[in-house]
């Protein structure tokens, strides 16, 4: 084979340039998102460097750099180390009890046959996602409360039990709180992705198996979970790839003192740090916990992408 024949054609760049130019409107649309990809995400890698400097306001630059200073101040700060644990045991709960929510939820709703009602189901399911946090919160205060609903209701059938009653307040059921509400607000949402799979499946497959006598629950383990599989299988890669994020907002707007020893994740720890004590804002030591909490992410994301490519799945890397 001469080098002639596997050159490619001359007027394969032309042909390119022109195929774009056909399609220009489309690649104009895709410049916002990539305007925001580089102004949002690859920009700011430039201050990573903060990680390892004593940030001076003659710049990021001039800033002297300090022996990984702010590292062993990390590992050495008493508080740091229990908000580390919570940030992982909570995103442990919310795999562990969150992730299978919205299989299970898209499952059901497609085994509705009613189309008004579907409809219905999944407007219901996903319209809390659209409320903030902050909305969150108020409503779980008025359930959860010391004057919420829970409250009043106990005390119906038990007078007296309502003594220092706050569930909010209570550290050995507030991570609990945290995932249920977590599936109660994002649930929904999570099974648009999961719905849209199924609808993918070939409608044949569940006709021939009712033809072969096949019942609801042998056409969903056999037909419908194999046919969201892959999906699945992306969403967890993902997910394990943000065990770092506790979830600012939610936690935020919902934990108090009281709670501090069980809620109390990096991101709340780190803004506690620099908003409410009295030792100022460390740019440089924010960033070497930002930057600690992303390696570890990356990894964990690396670690369940080989594993998920090992058993077989279609992976996002």
């Amino acid at each position: 084979m001469t080098a002639q024949t596997v050159r490619p054609p001359r007027h394969s760049a032309r042909r390119t340039l022109h195929r774009m130019w056909e399609y220009r409107w489309i690649y104009l649309m895709l410049l916002p998102c990539l305007a925001y990809f580089i102004v949002f995400k690859y920009a700011p890698m430039y201050g990573i460097q903060l990680a390892f400097k004593d940030y001076k306001l003659v710049g990021i630059t001039a800033s002297p750099w300090n022996n990984f200073e702010h590292f062993k101040y990390m590992m050495s700060e008493p508080q740091f180390l229990p908000a580390l644990k919570n940030t992982l045991v909570i995103s442990f709960y919310r795999i562990l009890f969150g992730f299978p929510f919205p299989i299970l939820l898209a499952i059901m709703i497609n085994e509705v046959y009613m189309l008004r009602y579907k409809r219905l189901l999944q407007t219901i399911y996903t319209f809390p996602h659209f409320l903030t946090w902050v909305v969150m919160a108020g409503i779980m205060l008025n359930l959860l409360g010391s004057t919420g609903m829970v409250r009043k209701v106990a005390e119906v059938f038990s007078p007296g039990i309502g003594e220092n009653w706050n569930l909010l307040y209570n550290k050995a059921i507030f991570r609990s709180i945290l995932v249920v509400s977590d599936i109660w607000k994002e649930a929904g949402w999570g099974t648009i992705i999961y719905l849209a799979a199924i609808t993918g499946i070939d409608q044949s497959l569940y006709e021939a198996a009712t033809i072969d006598g096949c019942g609801r629950l042998q056409k969903i383990w056999y037909i419908t979970l194999p046919g969201m599989i892959n999906m699945i299988a992306i969403q967890f890669v993902l997910r394990v790839g943000a065990v770092m994020e506790g979830g600012f907002d939610q936690v935020f707007n919902l934990y108090k003192p009281p709670v501090y020893e069980t809620g109390d994740i990096l991101d709340t720890y780190i803004y506690r740090l620099s908003f409410v004590k009295s030792t100022g804002i460390n740019l440089g030591f924010t960033t070497a916990v930002g930057l600690f909490k992303n390696v570890i992410n990356f990894v964990l994301l690396m670690l369940a992408n080989g594993v998920t490519r090992a058993l077989g799945q279609e992976t996002v890397l």
